[in-house]
């Protein structure tokens, strides 16, 4: 390895370990050149949300993110201008990482320019496999993997966590104007975007707030069973990750959806039960029939003049 490209890694890993990621605990339990490739992963995925979460306008940081998209396809070909797109371009080799799935976690970030403003839950997925399941896409690559139903379970895996995310920053969201949650499951129970952001809530949100929690809890359970598809090192960081997103949503459940009032923090004894969990997880054996499939429709953002491919942690 080049000291252009260790260098690449080591700024990475920099932009790593600034982060308080839920996620970057669970890379400890990686090899050194998986640990290494989750930190370019990670990098790569937080400054791409960086360009559109600045205070710029919006017209302007769709400028700057597709200029970040002409930078992402010459680095794809090798064309690298940055240490980070140097590191990103030998982990896609290293790792056999599709490019579409690094394209896709830009599509996503560039959708999250417009307030969002999905009618139904079909509308919501397709975000979510943008900035979430594009995420765990490339993440099982690095896990590695053999059996190809592993790619359909990490796309349930990234909806699972995303929705996790939206429910804990459901009133944040909501007071910047930013209700992710379908228009047609507010209607179905009766609620208006404003009701997010009373402190407390009605009857009305929290039984939205129950199915949503309840839909997540059997995304969660579709899932589990990528565990035992992934390498066995691989494994037990993803074990790790899911069982810390599925405590966080445990703890949405135990609050009854109180997401109003403070926070949802994990904390040190939620890590700890997240950690638990992680010990006592048991994989289920995937079932070769039963497997839903999905396919992302192209994410809604102005196009560029370059080409690119449909499009997160995520959030």
């Amino acid at each position: 390895m080049t000291n252009e490209i260790e260098d690449a890694y080591r700024y990475c890993a920099e932009v790593s370990r600034g982060s308080a990621s839920n996620f970057l605990w669970s890379f400890r339990l990686l090899s050194r050149e998986q640990r290494r490739a989750m930190c370019v992963l990670y990098a790569y995925a937080r400054q791409t949300d960086d360009l559109a979460d600045s205070e710029l306008s919006a017209e302007v940081r769709r400028i700057q993110l597709e200029a970040w998209r002409s930078e992402l396809d010459d680095a794809l070909s090798g064309n690298c201008r940055s240490p980070l797109w140097t590191a990103v371009h030998d982990v896609s080799l290293r790792f056999a990482i599709p490019g579409e799935y690094f394209v896709a976690i830009l599509d996503g970030v560039a959708m999250d320019l417009s307030p969002p403003n999905y009618d139904t839950f079909s509308e919501l997925r397709n975000y979510c496999y943008h900035v979430a399941s594009a995420v765990g896409l490339a993440c099982i690559h690095i896990f590695g993997f053999e059996d190809e139903r592993a790619k359909q379970l990490a796309v349930t895996c990234g909806l699972a966590f995303q929705l996790t995310n939206i429910l804990r920053d459901l009133r944040e969201d909501a007071v910047r104007g930013r209700v992710y949650l379908p228009r047609e499951e507010l209607m179905q129970f009766d609620c208006q975007p404003d009701d997010l952001l009373e402190c407390e809530t009605s009857h009305q949100v929290r039984e939205l707030l129950r199915f949503q929690i309840a839909r997540a809890e059997q995304l969660y359970d579709a899932a589990a069973p990528l565990a035992a598809l992934l390498n066995p090192q691989g494994r037990r960081a993803f074990i790790v990750m899911f069982a810390t997103y599925r405590t966080l949503l445990a703890e949405i459940k135990r609050r009854d959806g109180d997401v109003f009032s403070r926070r949802v923090r994990l904390g040190y004894r939620g890590k700890l039960r997240a950690l638990v969990a992680a010990m006592r997880f048991r994989s289920p054996k995937p079932e070769l029939t039963n497997l839903e499939t999905f396919e992302p429709r192209p994410a809604r953002h102005k196009p560029s003049s370059r080409s690119s491919i449909a499009r997160q942690p995520g959030r």
